[in-house]
């Protein structure tokens, strides 16, 4: 929920409504909304288009839907997410 936190934040600096950005990302506002609740994640695609909308670096969005994706994955792993991501960090140095 990273990146919907971040794009929400973003809406509401720019005083944009989220109808307009579900019109810009050519999806309903329902859809938008489900992905900035971080209920539905949101395309690669869309996530640039939202950087270049609010004319921010896009590795600062891209950075954040993949934190999400992560956070995700390890999500169940009580135990052994810590150690999961420890490795993983490791392996990507």
């Amino acid at each position: 929920m990273l990146l919907g936190e971040r794009i929400r934040e973003l809406r509401a600096e720019h005083g944009v409504l989220q109808r307009q950005l579900a019109a810009l990302l050519e999806i309903d506002t329902p859809m938008f909304s489900k992905i900035e609740r971080g209920d539905r994640r949101a395309k690669r695609t869309q996530v640039i288009q939202l950087a270049e909308y609010f004319k921010i670096d896009k590795n600062e969005l891209l950075t954040l839907w993949l934190a999400d994706k992560v956070l995700d994955a390890v999500e169940d792993e009580d135990e052994l997410k810590h150690d999961a991501i420890e490795v993983a960090q490791k392996k990507i140095g």
